[in-house]
C-alpha cells in the first residue's frame, strides 16, 4: 500500500509529493526540500505515523525539491537508511557541489524554495541495485544522469521527474528540462523504458496519481521533442517563453499560478539551449 503525503510547498496544496509506501519498514519515495518538513510530519501524522517510523527515503535523483531534507531527517532519526543511484550518492553525502550549483540556478530565491541542505551520512547511504524494497529500479536519465524510477508489481510507476510536471486540477504538462544534465537522447531512451514496462499507474511528485501512464509518458515526450524543436531553431528565450505561457494559460487555467513554484519556463529554455550547445562542441571536437 501507498499513500501520497501532499508537502504544501509555500503553503500551497497540489505542488511537491512524497509517497509513504506502508508495511513494515516504511518507506518515503523522495522525501522533498527541507523548508517542507513541517508537511512531511503532519501528513504523517494523518497517516497515524512520526518520522521515528520511517525506515527507508528511495531517491529518484538528489536535486532539492526531491532530496532537499534528507540529511535533516538523518539527523533527526539516525536510522534511516536513504537509497539512491550510485552517481548522486556522493552528492549526499557532501552537498556543497549541489548547493552551489542550485543556488546559482535560483538566486536569491533558493532558501525561501528550498531551506537548507544538510549532509547525509556515508554509513546512512545506500546504492541502488536493479531493485530496492521490492520495487524495480529503471535508470530514466535525460532531466539528470543519476535519475531513477520505481515500478512495483501492481503497475505503478514513481516518475520522479522523467515524466515532468503536472499539476491538477490543471492539464499544462511540461517536461523538467533545466540545467545543467539534459539529455535528450537519453531521455528518449527512459520514455521507451518506461513504455515498454507499460505502467497503469503513474505517480508524480509534481503531482499526484494519474491512471493513464501511457498517455502521460505520450504526452511528456511530445512536449520535450516540441520544446527542443523550438530551440533548435533558434528561439529566443523571450520566444520561448511567450509561447509555453500561452500554453500553460490555456491548458493549467485556474492552476497556473501553481507552476510557478516550480523551477521556471526560462530554465526549462536555458536548459535546452546548454544541451545544444554542449552538443555541438562535442561534434565539432570530433
Amino acid at each position: 500500500m501507498a499513500a501520497l503525503i501532499d508537502l504544501r510547498h509555500l503553503g500551497n496544496e497540489g505542488v511537491i509529493a512524497s509517497y509513504l509506501l506502508e508495511g513494515p519498514e516504511p518507506a518515503l519515495v523522495d522525501c522533498g526540500p527541507a523548508i517542507c518538513l513541517p508537511g512531511l510530519e503532519a501528513g504523517l501524522a494523518r497517516l497515524g505515523l512520526a518520522l521515528a517510523d520511517l525506515r527507508h527515503i528511495l531517491l529518484t535523483h538528489i536535486h532539492p525539491d526531491h532530496a532537499g531534507a534528507a540529511g535533516e531527517l538523518v539527523r533527526r532519526h539516525p536510522a534511516l537508511q536513504v537509497h539512491v543511484h550510485e552517481v548522486g550518492a556522493p552528492h549526499l553525502v557532501d552537498p556543497e557541489r549541489l548547493e552551489r550549483s542550485a543556488r546559482r540556478l535560483y538566486g536569491e530565491s533558493f532558501d525561501g524554495l528550498f531551506g537548507s541542505i544538510a549532509p547525509v551520512p556515508a554509513e546512512n547511504v545506500r546504492v541502488l541495485g536493479a531493485r530496492a524494497l521490492g520495487l524495480e529500479v529503471v535508470p530514466t536519465p535525460g532531466h539528470a544522469w543519476h535519475h531513477v524510477a520505481f515500478l512495483d508489481a501492481d503497475g505503478v510507476c514513481y516518475a520522479g521527474d522523467a515524466l515532468g510536471c503536472l499539476l491538477p486540477p490543471g492539464n499544462f504538462l511540461y517536461p523538467a528540462s533545466a540545467p545543467p544534465e539534459i539529455d535528450l537522447e537519453a531521455w528518449e531512451k527512459s520514455f521507451a523504458a518506461l513504455e515498454e514496462r507499460a505502467p497503469g499507474v503513474v505517480r508524480l511528485p509534481h503531482f499526484g496519481e494519474h491512471g493513464d501512464a501511457c498517455e502521460i509518458i505520450f504526452r511528456a515526450r511530445g512536449r520535450l521533442r516540441d520544446w527542443a524543436g523550438r530551440v533548435a531553431a533558434g528561439a529566443s528565450e523571450a520566444e520561448f517563453v511567450e509561447e509555453a505561457v500561452r500554453e500553460l494559460v490555456e491548458e493549467a487555467g485556474e492552476a497556473a499560478a501553481l507552476y510557478r513554484q516550480l523551477p521556471g519556463l526560462d530554465l526549462s529554455y536555458a536548459g535546452l539551449v546548454r544541451y545544444f550547445t554542449k552538443k555541438a562542441e562535442r561534434e565539432r571536437s570530433g
